[in-house]
């Protein structure tokens, strides 16, 4: 019988699934957060069954995580994100990540990991929106912007900016005001992605070592953030070819394998 898990990460601004046969990722889907996420989040996992051509009869068991594990109740196991994410990058990097940041919709966390892939130290700020997923979405609201022309627009020459709030809600009057004074878009995107890295930096802290920091989360697919962060921190940075389904894969891969 075919050992397909299904991974969910209940996060606070997206669902993200992953179906997995063993530890080969078959399939991957994600959907804005709304009421009544386990029903939402087996709906996905409905999409990803029918895309991947899966008989109605078919046979998976599902690990939960994220800010909603608890709601999941179908699920066979819940586990913290914390452990989710340290399992998910350890796999996708090939045993290779031993320092990591997370930049999920409304956190920041730093992990260090052992050659084993256990975690030996983390750290995380929750307490404010700038610097995560949530304060980039509201900085294309702002701007007008598509996410996706972030990195595009950091590249271009542009005068030199400062984003210095550490709250969201500052952070929001700093960009209406460069705005209003005339400053280009590409020049916030620049001064944003230095901000976020800066908090990136002292959350880390002094590195140990010279190996990679890998980039973890939805907004690590922005490559000028991902630069942004290399000069922050004068450090090369990866990123998984999935950085928004570690933490999905992280927990279908903690689900023990089915016997044969």
């Amino acid at each position: 019988m075919a050992d397909y898990r299904v991974g969910l990460d209940l996060g606070s601004t997206a669902i993200k699934a992953v179906i997995t046969e063993g530890e080969a990722i078959l399939w991957t889907g994600a959907v804005p957060t709304v009421p009544d996420q386990e029903a939402l989040a087996f709906e996905l996992v409905e999409k990803g069954r029918v895309e991947l051509g899966l008989p109605d009869s078919w046979s998976f068991r599902v690990a939960s995580t994220g800010y909603g594990k608890s709601l999941c109740r179908k699920a066979d196991l819940r586990l913290d994100e914390l452990s989710a994410n340290a399992r998910g990058l350890f796999r996708l990097s090939g045993g290779e990540a031993r320092s990591a940041v997370n930049i999920g919709g409304q956190d920041l966390k730093t992990i260090r990991l052992s050659e084993r892939g256990e975690v030996t130290d983390f750290r995380m700020n929750d307490k404010c929106a700038a610097g995560t997923g949530r304060f980039f979405e509201l900085a294309a609201r702002l701007l007008n912007v598509p996410l996706a022309r972030f990195a595009e627009l950091s590249r271009m020459p542009c005068e030199e900016v400062e984003l210095n709030s550490t709250c969201v809600v500052f952070a929001e009057s700093e960009i209406v005001s460069l705005l209003a004074r005339g400053v280009s878009p590409q020049s916030i995107v620049r001064a944003l992605h230095a901000s976020v890295a800066r908090r990136a930096a002292g959350l880390l802290g002094r590195m140990e070592d010279a190996d990679a920091v890998w980039l973890d989360g939805g907004p690590a697919q922005n490559r000028g953030l991902v630069e942004a962060v290399e000069d922050e921190l004068l450090t090369q940075v990866k990123v998984t070819e999935i950085p928004q389904y570690t933490v999905a894969y992280g927990a279908a891969m903690s689900l023990a394998p089915r016997p044969c």
